[in-house]
């Protein structure tokens, strides 16, 4: 069996020593779209080392973007790494990220899912350093063709869309050079950037980072309705729930309520084709 979720729950964490500083975080947050216009109040705050406040969507890439699928060499985990696909993430931050730090880093299977035809790897990565826990991070990796081996299906994360109106609607775009920078954060999947490896994929060209999706996603969120206060986001998740391209418009919808905005995420040249969803920021 591919996949033993018995061996793999059992396995011991995997930890790492990592580090950041400031250009790390300008490089992530310039790959999010950060910096237009470019003197902006409101954009030097992540782009600016004296003014610098830190996304909590860079837990994903702290490390060289170890964390998602950091737990894949797991014992217990022997897949094809064809039929993975990201299929969700979620950031919960205990404390705001330092501009320059330390950390060690654990990372672990959390959680093995039968989904009948696929399973699904919850793969957990902490970070804590000298003062306590920083962040956990859970990647939810969709692995096609390894179900039905007998296990919990596992719980349900939809979210019904609000049946009004959202309280705010931005648009975002995105570069025709986005994915090429955002990469140099630590993903380095042709994917994103080889127009012969996205066709032999079955793109007609190469896709951008969900990863960038969410982080763009989440700033936006952050400069609408948080003020522009990174400090104030305790976790965010999503699902990710389609392709976007670089060159076109995120469309994003917001419904603010208690301690929490609901988001979906389309793109607006596609007719609205869903690109993010089940997408959750719980805030103070």
């Amino acid at each position: 069996m591919p996949i033993d979720a018995r061996a793999a729950l059992a396995a011991e964490p995997r930890r790492a020593e990592i580090a950041w500083n400031h250009k790390d975080v300008q490089l992530y947050h310039l790959g999010l779209g950060a910096g237009t216009p470019a003197t902006d109040p409101d954009e030097l705050r992540y782009t600016l080392e004296s003014r610098l406040q830190v996304l909590p969507a860079f837990a994903t890439v702290a490390g060289a973007g170890t964390a998602a699928f950091g737990g894949m060499g797991a014992p217990g985990i022997d897949v094809d790494l064809a039929a993975v696909l990201h299929g969700g993430q979620t950031v919960r931050v205990h404390r705001p990220i330092p501009v320059t730090g330390r950390a060690v880093q654990t990372s672990k299977v959390a959680a093995v899912y039968d989904k009948g035809k696929a399973a699904v790897i919850v793969l957990r990565t902490e970070a804590s350093d000298d003062e306590g826990p920083l962040w956990t991070n859970d990647a939810q990796i969709f692995v096609r063709g390894e179900g039905g081996f007998g296990g919990e299906r596992g719980p349900s994360d939809r979210l019904a869309v609000p049946d009004r109106d959202p309280d705010r609607t931005v648009e975002r775009p995105i570069r025709e050079d986005q994915a090429l920078l955002y990469r140099l954060s630590g993903d380095w999947n042709p994917l994103h950037a080889d127009p012969a490896f996205a066709k032999l994929a079955g793109f007609e060209r190469p896709i951008l980072h969900g990863l960038c999706t969410y982080g763009m996603t989440l700033k936006a969120v952050t400069d609408t309705l948080l003020d522009g206060d990174v400090s104030r986001i305790a976790a965010y998740r999503t699902r990710f729930a389609g392709v976007v391209f670089p060159g076109e418009t995120l469309r994003i919808r917001m419904w603010a309520g208690d301690g929490r905005v609901q988001v979906t995420v389309t793109a607006a040249e596609r007719d609205d084709a869903p690109v993010l969803a089940d997408t959750l920021v719980e805030h103070s």
